[in-house]
């Protein structure tokens, strides 16, 4: 009996994830660099980012750095003007409210999900919020998942993490927390022989608890 849900946050609760690659693309493109939708759902899936393209491209660390806040600038944009909405989360969270307590553990920087939540009800289903600010290593790192059981005082067997992405899942196997897959068109290609189940939508969650 599972008590305790991890949602990751992009591509789980919000359709965010291609954004933040169109961003990067668009960054790279400036800087005369073509990156490639398969060569980023690589990098992603090892928790790598689209930087090592601009360096192996000869883009110098003063320029990334420099770029990186225009990267971030070209994504909030997107979050504020997008449709980022996945049908059916707040129903699904609703139901689930009342047999477990449940958090968002997100590798996403704290300033860009209060942009993507703050005119969103998803935050009130969970009893904590975890970004990249709050633990040590991000995923594919187990720290994020253990961070999340630390804070609940949970078991691990009593505790399910529900992600999209094989980086968000070898974060999970790493802290030996059972996974839920939920289907993702975008990060597709990713390698999900680890999880525990694989679901088409959320809603098949509160059949598995």
């Amino acid at each position: 009996m599972k008590k305790f849900i991890l949602f990751d946050n992009d591509g789980v609760l919000v359709e965010t994830e291609i954004w933040y690659f169109r961003a990067n693309v668009k960054i790279l493109k400036e800087l005369g660099v073509i990156l490639h939708e398969d060569i980023y759902l690589d990098l992603m899936a090892q928790g790598k980012t689209s930087w090592e393209i601009a360096r192996l491209n000869g883009i110098s660390e003063e320029t990334i750095i420099k770029s990186r806040f225009k990267r971030d600038e070209y994504y909030q944009e997107y979050l504020k003007t997008e449709n980022i909405e996945i049908k059916g989360v707040e129903e699904v969270l609703n139901e689930l409210k009342q047999k477990c307590k449940m958090a968002i553990i997100t590798t996403s920087r704290r300033v860009d999900f209060n942009i993507i939540h703050n005119q969103r009800n998803i935050k009130n289903y969970m009893d904590f919020i975890l970004c990249v600010e709050d633990y040590p290593n991000a995923k594919p790192h187990p720290d994020p998942y253990l961070a999340g059981l630390n804070k609940f005082n949970a078991k691990k067997d009593e505790t399910i993490v529900v992600e999209d992405s094989e980086r968000g899942l070898k974060s999970a196997v790493a802290a030996n927390i059972d996974c839920v897959i939920v289907k993702n068109d975008f990060v597709s290609s990713h390698d999900f022989s680890s999880a525990k189940y694989k679901i088409d939508t959320l809603n098949e969650l509160v059949d598995i608890l």
